[in-house]
């Protein structure tokens, strides 16, 4: 992530990214602004499958570019995985709600309750010129259990769902058991713990480094009372009582069964054992791929053998999180829009990454971080009010400022005070520098004095 690798994190703490970035999220909610986007009108109209955090980002970046975007969601509500798989307590629903508010403000047009059947008529009946898919994995996975007399067992997906709408609550009863180690997993034993059940517990076949749900999930579960059962799997179910296996790693990090078995008590199963998508409107579009696991073969461009039709998302193989989700959305709208001019997108190259060593760091003040405050365990445990607290706006520009600038001059007049030769150019405000190639003699004081490794060394070519 951005914050693993954060060079600050050598120094003393990575700088809060996403503390400061959910700042401007709420500041830019709270003033009531706008992106600001000029592109003349293309002409062109681009259908939208899917509500969710692919389709929405998409739906943002093809309007900045010009482009009249309908988006057509099969559901009721727009936010696909973010308001029906993410709980309240991590993802407040009005910001959502605004999120999407915006979006609509900006001209894209939503229609709900619109299942997508047919994308040949999207493009011959419906007058679209390109369509990009971003289904979202709704269809959960089942696992056969051996159950004599099986008690109440439900899937996380429809849970969740659940929970975002329906009248009342699920009725859990006094112990839960969650089967899996994801993060849909930690949200369901967290979400039963809200709802009153005293014992809320997750079995996971692995180890907590192989969990694929984030560590601070598993570390607020835990602090909510869930308990993890590492390295565990269900064999038999008996009412509610249910018989798991332990299980070992093996040479090869793979779980291996041991033959040892214990009981567990529970009055509901939920199960959490991943996601797939419905591929099926796609079978009859000449030109996909679609492949064995239920994802859609694209190029590098994000197409598909359909010229014209796009996918992203959890259609795509990728990890299945809304940062990728977002993305993707963003990377589908750029190819889009050059397809729909008749060109390609090229990525532009990368400038090359300043590393610590690259770094003056005693120019810099220790600064520890700003930490997001949390509500507190009881609240957390008896309601779902949002857990993780933002920055204030003093603490936001603290840590921002916190930000090393690496391989970015931030003009600190370093390699113009430095020059022996007053080869260094000031070029105004904003404007940062130039190097007069006809006074310099390359001593390099300039890079050795940098703070943020913006300057760099290079041979002279005859």
């Amino acid at each position: 992530t951005c914050e693993t690798a954060c060079n600050r994190a050598e120094l003393d703490a990575a700088v809060s990214i996403h503390a400061v970035e959910r700042f401007l999220g709420d500041y830019a909610i709270r003033e009531g602004l706008m992106p600001a986007f000029e592109a003349e009108p293309s002409g062109k109209r681009v259908l939208v499958v899917g509500a969710g955090p692919s389709g929405l980002s998409a739906a943002y970046h093809l309007t900045r570019l010009g482009h009249a975007v309908t988006i057509r969601e099969a559901g009721p509500m727009a936010g696909g995985m973010m308001r029906f798989g993410i709980p309240k307590y991590r993802l407040p629903r009005e910001v959502l709600d605004a999120e999407i508010a915006r979006i609509l403000a900006m001209g894209v047009t939503l229609e709900l309750d619109s299942k997508v059947e047919d994308i040949e008529a999207a493009f011959a009946e419906d007058g679209f010129d390109a369509v990009f898919v971003a289904v979202g994995a709704h269809l959960a996975r089942r696992t056969a259990i051996p159950a004599h007399a099986a008690g109440r067992i439900l899937d996380a997906v429809s849970f969740l769902r659940d929970m975002e709408l329906g009248t009342e609550p699920p009725r859990l009863g006094r112990r839960v058991i969650v089967y899996g180690g994801g993060n849909t997993a930690m949200d369901v034993a967290r979400t039963a713990r809200r709802l009153g059940a005293e014992e809320a517990m997750i079995v996971y076949r692995r180890t907590r480094e192989q969990m694929p749900a984030h560590d601070f999930e598993a570390r607020e579960a835990e602090e909510e009372g869930v308990l993890i059962h590492w390295l565990r799997t269900i064999k038999a179910i008996d009412e509610t009582t249910f018989t798991v296996e332990k299980m070992r790693i093996d040479e090869e990090g793979r779980p291996q069964p041991t033959g040892e078995f214990e009981t567990l008590e529970a009055d509901t199963l939920v199960l959490a054992l991943g996601q797939d998508v419905d591929t099926s409107f796609l079978e009859r579009v000449p030109g996909v791929t679609i492949a064995k696991d239920g994802v859609v073969a694209v190029d590098g461009q994000m197409m598909t053998g359909r010229a014209g039709l796009f996918a992203g998302g959890d259609m795509v193989p990728s990890e299945r999180t809304v940062t990728v989700g977002v993305g993707h959305g963003k990377k589908a709208a750029r190819n889009i829009d050059a397809w729909l001019r008749g060109g390609r997108y090229e990525k532009p190259a990368k400038p090359e990454l300043a590393s610590f060593r690259n770094l003056n760091t005693w120019y810099y003040d220790d600064a520890p971080p700003r930490v997001q405050g949390q509500l507190d365990l009881l609240r957390r445990q008896t309601g779902f009010e949002e857990v993780e607290k933002g920055l204030t706006e003093e603490n936001a520009l603290f840590e921002a400022r916190r930000c090393l600038s690496c391989g970015n001059c931030f003009e600190c007049d370093n390699c113009y005070g430095v020059c022996p030769d007053n080869a260094v150019i000031k070029l105004g405000p904003g404007k940062r520098f130039r190097i007069d190639l006809d006074y310099c003699k390359g001593c390099g004081i300039c890079a050795a004095e940098c703070p943020c490794g913006a300057i760099k060394m290079v041979p002279e070519v005859p």
